[in-house]
């Protein structure tokens, strides 16, 4: 992505009603730039053709629990991919973490918003690449950490992220994903097992997103040695 961040950003508010949120994330300030509302972006056809709703618009509370844990790691010299980026927090606080980051999604304009918010608070810019689940691509290539946060969602969903990470994790490397109890979970676990990655939860807490309180998950996985 290769334009004047500031050109992009006024594009943005143009073709979306656009609020600012404030996160505080390891005594870092974030002015963060964001559709609105999820819902008032749902396009009928869209979801006729391939079911694609707009969760990418907001930040959620398990991207919230995510950004903690990777906002503490020591990233430099390591490689960060995150799938379905949405509009950015996680890999920002990946990039503040040290990271070379690899922002995806399955919409264009939330890279866009990744871009853009990274510019905005002082953050290297994000690698960003369309993705698609269903059609993974195969040169990505492997990172140090992979993570997810709120993926789990759609009825195929938990064997494709399984897949995902399970293309996409370096040996030896850690994946993260944030999940706020969705009945894809469980699902997932085997999808995992099944493609020889240990999981294990390693927490459960509260998180309050300013409207609703949210129980997140957060689950490790490794490649089984």
């Amino acid at each position: 992505m290769t334009t004047d961040w500031q050109a992009l950003a006024e594009s943005l508010r143009g073709r979306f009603i656009v609020v600012e949120q404030e996160f505080v994330l390891a005594d870092k300030p974030y002015q963060w730039l964001k559709p609105r509302s999820p819902d008032e972006l749902i396009d009928e056809d869209d979801f006729n053709r391939d079911e694609r709703l707009p969760y990418w618009a907001d930040v959620w509370p398990s991207a919230l629990t995510l950004a903690e844990r990777v906002v503490a790691e020591h990233g430099a010299g390591r490689r960060f991919l995150e799938l379905g980026c949405g509009a950015g927090f996680v890999c920002a606080a990946a990039a503040q973490a040290g990271f070379e980051v690899m922002a995806t999604d399955y919409y264009a304009e939330a890279l866009e918003f990744t871009w853009v918010n990274a510019c905005r608070n002082g953050l290297p810019v994000p690698a960003t690449r369309v993705v698609d689940w269903r059609d993974f691509p195969d040169d990505l290539g492997q990172f140090d950490v992979v993570a997810a946060a709120d993926v789990l969602y759609e009825r195929d969903y938990p064997a494709l992220v399984a897949s995902a990470y399970q293309k996409t994790l370096a040996p030896g490397g850690v994946g993260w994903l944030a999940d706020p109890g969705r009945r894809g979970a469980a699902p997932f676990l085997k999808e995992c097992e099944a493609r020889d990655l240990t999981v294990m939860r390693l927490s459960q807490a509260p998180k309050f997103n300013g409207s609703v309180t949210h129980t997140v998950d957060l689950y490790e996985l490794r490649k089984a040695p």
